[in-house]
């Protein structure tokens, strides 16, 4: 069986569009608290991933970037966590 190129053009592009519309609009109501499963499953993966602190037989530490994106226009967010939970969340305007 053969998938079309169009159909399958067609649809990886109504995924991609619905994901990030309704991914953008959620970014305000992370919390301090949240797991790292919940933050991905309400806003999905981060645009960008940075270590702060990787230390042997201690928590990891990292900061989780969302760019700007239509629904949260001008909004840079960044998530903070420690050992898989929200720590911080800042939300920067940038234009």
């Amino acid at each position: 069986m053969r998938i079309q190129p169009l159909t399958l053009a067609l649809t990886f592009a109504l995924c991609s569009a619905s994901a990030l519309a309704a991914d953008a609009a959620e970014r305000r109501f992370i919390r301090d608290g949240m797991t790292e499963g919940e933050v991905v499953y309400r806003i999905g993966p981060p645009d960008h991933e940075a270590f702060i602190r990787i230390v042997k037989d201690q928590p990891e530490e990292k900061a989780w970037t969302y760019f700007p994106a239509p629904g949260d226009a001008q909004t840079l967010t960044t998530v903070t966590l420690r050992a898989g939970m929200v720590t911080k969340v800042e939300r920067k305007i940038s234009r």
